[in-house]
């Protein structure tokens, strides 16, 4: 199964990489790690960032939660609650110092951009399924397009009783055959939105049923033993900021691929691409496409990592859970003759230095082919 979300957390990636993004409009050899964390009524940033763009994180900030729906601090307020949410009258923090230089000289400093060193150390993982067009597990498209829609239809007053936060998720019945995952059917669909106070729970659930589920699942893998739990607390009036505190990074498997495969931990969001959490993780999935596409195998996990200050991968592993006929060391040697994994290389070929990252946050990093590695590489057998 796998869970989508647009609540405190997911706003916080969204006001990493919209910094982010706004550097690397200036500066795209910008060095940016910035962290938020946001409660009722105070967004704070912090971290370390070395650019020569001139930015206005209040702007950047307030412009990110507006977009995001939180434009009047009146929304969500009940008897219960004395203080809102909004991108007018939130107070912002901002503790930003510059990069560590010890880092620096060792990832960047003196160095070609094609040697460029990993920014950080650790495990990195892709992963890639011929189950969807997309490559990617059927439960996570599925969560995308409810999360997707319900934004729309919000914005477009379709659900004029909706507000940002809002949680779905989705569990499917497969059979494996020859390790190939092949979906059945869906089991149970849970969504939770924040609602206003002027619908009741019973016209919520049937709107979200006919406007919202019917439209986003195929009708071939809903039936009359579906289950479905929409709201199923009750009353979801208080969301966002004003219901929990949110940060950054704590939606991993969520912006990837809902426990399928494997994560090595780093978060995403708010990190300039010479950290390999993020464009390894990225290089990751551009290999394990491209496998699937390429018709080598039908399920394949890419596992790569790294060492602080070093260019080449430590290591590469290829598993393909029984679904190809080449062993790995044949996958392995296909993978070197095609990717060059250094961090540089890969920051060149994906064109990670554009600011195109605030879009990644919004609805998961993968399975969008708007984002250059999900364009599949012509692979050189």
């Amino acid at each position: 199964m796998i869970i989508m979300l647009l609540c405190s957390d997911k706003m916080c990636d969204q006001i990493s990489d919209a910094i982010l993004d706004a550097h690397l409009a200036q500066d795209p050899d910008a060095k940016v790690a910035c962290e938020t964390v946001t409660k009722t009524g105070l967004v704070m940033v912090c971290g370390e960032i070395t650019s020569k763009a001139a930015v206005d994180y209040h702007q950047v900030i307030r412009d990110t939660i507006k977009y995001i729906g939180y434009e009047d601090e009146a929304k969500g307020l009940t008897e219960l609650c004395c203080a809102g949410f909004d991108y007018k009258t939130c107070k912002i923090v901002v503790a930003l110092d510059e990069q560590n230089p010890e880092i620096a000289s060792g990832v960047h400093i003196d160095k070609s951009e094609d040697d460029l060193g990993a920014g950080d150390q650790g495990l990195m993982f892709g992963y890639a399924t011929d189950e969807t067009e997309e490559c990617m597990p059927l439960t996570v498209v599925l969560a995308h397009k409810l999360n997707g829609l319900i934004a729309r239809l919000r914005r477009e007053g379709v659900l004029w009783w909706a507000r940002p936060d809002c949680k779905t998720q989705v569990t499917c019945e497969y059979c494996f055959e020859g390790g190939a995952a092949i979906p059945l059917r869906v089991h149970t669909v849970v969504i939770s939105v924040q609602h206003s106070d002027d619908i009741s729970l019973e016209d919520l659930r049937r709107e979200i049923r006919e406007k919202v589920v019917k439209a986003a699942i195929p009708a071939e893998y809903l039936d009359d033993l579906t289950i479905y739990h929409i709201n199923p607390c009750g009353k979801f009036v208080i969301g966002g900021p004003m219901g929990d505190a949110g940060l950054t990074g704590r939606k991993i498997i969520v912006d990837t691929y809902g426990g399928w495969g494997a994560h090595g931990g780093g978060a995403f969001s708010g990190k300039d691409p010479t950290k390999v959490d993020r464009s390894a993780a990225y290089a990751a999935r551009w290999v394990a496409k491209s496998l699937v596409k390429a018709g080598l195998c039908r399920r394949c996990l890419v596992q790569l990592s790294y060492a602080i200050g070093i260019a080449e991968p430590l290591s590469i592993a290829i598993f393909t859970y029984g679904t190809s006929t080449k062993s790995q060391k044949e996958l392995l040697k296909i993978v070197k003759n095609n990717f060059d994994l250094r961090p540089g290389k890969i920051i060149k070929e994906l064109g990670l230095k554009k600011p195109i990252f605030q879009k990644t946050s919004v609805n998961g990093h993968f399975g969008n082919e708007d984002f250059p590695w999900e364009n599949a590489k012509s692979l050189i057998c």
